[in-house]
């Protein structure tokens, strides 16, 4: 078999692997899976943050009002916990765009695995086949069935392998961090501080009044133990930060990167066969 016959029976064993695999049942259901893993994901997550800055929220809004000696003074120790509130409302936002990336994926794989498609692309698959062996390559057929048939692969084959892909991926790297992180993430809302018990009003000597002072203070810093809820936000913030960083890599960086790789490998398939078949 020469180099050109070789050429030309490796191209239509490609064309007859493409059109097979536009017409395979269910070849998407294991990407439908993988998305669909993904996003129950980031809804729990969603939801864990929402709860979570709920009860940070009421923490934060705790006010203590105490009259010890008719000496009117106000606490507002939950204050201290409003830079970990900010995060975690935006946390809650990166966790509502991560579930809506996983929905988009979800309805793109189901565009594209619809029969039209399927249709579309294995017109195209044989307008290529023939603009590579016919030899008339300057026709419009030539022009125009490779940059086709290259889009039309992308619509019914670049979701259900980026998804494939980007759950491999997860899979190998991410999942343990994830399941460490968001269990801690989790845990965190039965640690945020509930309040300050109720105080009493003191009145007496001064020396009462002082004592008075002394117990209330201490029922502030027990109630608000600044030094454990600072710790405990510095590494709670630091988990968050991590989820955030496992999301936006699986629903941003990582889909785009195998939609660029998928769309090189489609025109190096497409492009590099068929131009060495019309150079026979």
């Amino acid at each position: 078999m020469t180099t050109s016959n070789s050429s030309l029976f490796l191209l239509s064993i490609i064309a007859m692997l493409i059109l097979a695999a536009c017409w395979i049942p269910r070849i998407n259901a294991p990407a439908e899976q993988n998305i669909d893993a993904g996003l129950k994901r980031s809804l729990a997550t969603f939801a864990t943050a929402r709860a979570l800055g709920a009860a940070l929220s009421v923490a934060q809004g705790t006010q203590v009002s105490v009259e010890p000696g008719g000496v009117g003074v106000t606490f507002a120790p939950g204050q201290v916990l409003q830079p970990l509130n900010e995060l975690v409302d935006k946390f809650a936002d990166v966790m509502l765009v991560a579930s809506v990336s996983f929905g988009i994926q979800m309805f793109l794989m189901k565009m594209g695995g619809h029969e039209a498609v399927a249709i579309a692309t294995s017109v195209a698959v044989v307008l290529w086949w023939a603009a590579a062996v016919w030899r008339g390559g300057g026709t419009w057929v030539a022009r125009w069935s490779r940059p086709l048939l290259v889009g039309m692969l992308l619509v019914r084959f670049a979701v259900p392998l980026t998804a494939l892909a980007n759950e491999a991926v997860y899979g190998a790297f991410m999942a343990k961090d994830y399941a460490e992180v968001s269990a801690k993430v989790n845990d965190a809302d039965r640690k945020v501080p509930s309040g300050v018990s109720d105080l009493p009003r003191v009145k007496g000597s001064i020396w009462d009044i002082l004592r008075g002072w002394k117990d209330i203070l201490d029922n502030v810093k027990e109630g608000f133990d600044y030094r454990g809820i600072l710790d405990e936000a510095k590494d709670l913030s630091a988990r968050i930060v991590n989820l955030i960083a496992i999301f936006v890599l699986q629903t941003i960086v990582l889909p785009f990167a195998f939609l660029w790789m998928a769309w090189r490998s489609a025109r190096m398939l497409v492009g590099s066969f068929a131009a060495e078949v019309r150079c026979r």
